[in-house]
């Protein structure tokens, strides 16, 4: 027998590393089932069953990622893929839906090999399904989140968020709340780059300080998390401090706004919104529709 007819069936782990042309990481997604309309024939019709999901990528060589989130191919992004293919169109073929989810995935710059099996539960005494394998580079251009709406929160709107809380969390989204300091983190290095990373802390504890009285909203410190809460529709307060250290085209400044501004151009935001006072270290250039939330008794 054949290696390859060996393994025809095995579970696509079994299969990437038998068929592997070198030494190759993978990701893998296992077992995930979803309940969904999809068949062509009439009794599948008006009626959902259950389809589980085997999904391995391999990966293209690459540096070390040194425990860098941002680094690396997320498993959300192989999630996403069957999540947004089912969602798309009703589908009879499952061999349609397994092309869509893999060529998702490929499209991701990480991704270089993909094998998809699914698996229909509920057809009869066993499981029936296809399994594919696809090699990259995809056609496809890799997914990007929904552009967020980018908030500057001054220091004494984020002392007490009653005034505002409702009418911004209710409104449209994804939200990135960035939190003013307050005072002012004085100079207490000499060391420019230390003084720095002194007030880039400062602001990720002003972004901790605000989460204790907004418990709705998660602190984030990477990109791959802000990209996934964005997908979600999930509201985000930053913490700074990890993203503008690392940034090879970092902010030019570590005060609030400088860094507000730098991460809606990063993350291409729809708005910008101030609310309250909110300073601006120096007139800041952009072409972002900017809005100012007042608050009862704070000049504008």
């Amino acid at each position: 027998m054949t290696d390859e007819t060996r393994h025809a069936f095995e579970h696509p782990q079994a299969r990437a590393a038998a068929t592997a042309s070198g030494l190759r990481d993978r990701i893998l997604l296992q077992d995930h089932i979803i309940e969904v309309e999809i068949g062509a024939f009439r009794a599948e019709r008006g009626a959902t069953q259950r389809l589980a999901f085997d999904i391995v990528a391999e990966l293209a060589p690459a540096p070390s990622a040194g425990d860098d989130v941002d680094r690396i191919l997320s498993y959300d992004r192989l999630t996403e893929a069957v999540a947004d293919s089912l969602a798309t169109e009703r589908l009879d073929l499952l061999e349609t839906l397994a092309e869509r989810i893999a060529e998702r995935i490929l499209a991701e710059p990480q991704a270089e090999r993909v094998f998809v099996r699914i698996r229909k539960l509920d057809r009869g005494p066993g499981a029936l399904g296809v399994e594919i394998m696809r090699a990259g580079p995809s056609t496809r251009p890799p997914s990007t989140a929904p552009r967020p709406v980018v908030v500057l929160i001054s220091a004494k709107a984020a002392a007490d968020p009653s005034p505002w809380r409702e009418a911004l969390l209710d409104g449209p989204g994804p939200l990135i709340l960035c939190v003013e300091t307050e005072p002012a983190v004085s100079a207490v290095a000499d060391d420019a780059a230390i003084q720095g990373r002194i007030e880039l802390l400062a602001l990720d504890q002003a972004a901790w300080r605000l989460s204790s009285e907004l418990p709705e909203v998660e602190v984030r410190d990477n990109r791959t998390e802000i990209d996934w809460a964005q997908r979600k529709g999930a509201a985000t307060l930053w913490a700074p401090a990890r993203m503008a250290v690392s940034a090879l085209d970092g902010p030019k400044g570590t005060g609030a706004g400088d860094l507000a501004f730098w991460l809606a151009d990063t993350l291409d935001a729809r708005e910008i919104v101030l609310v309250g006072a909110a300073r601006l270290e120096q007139p800041v250039a952009t072409t972002r529709p900017l809005r100012r939330i007042a608050l009862p008794g704070v000049a504008s």
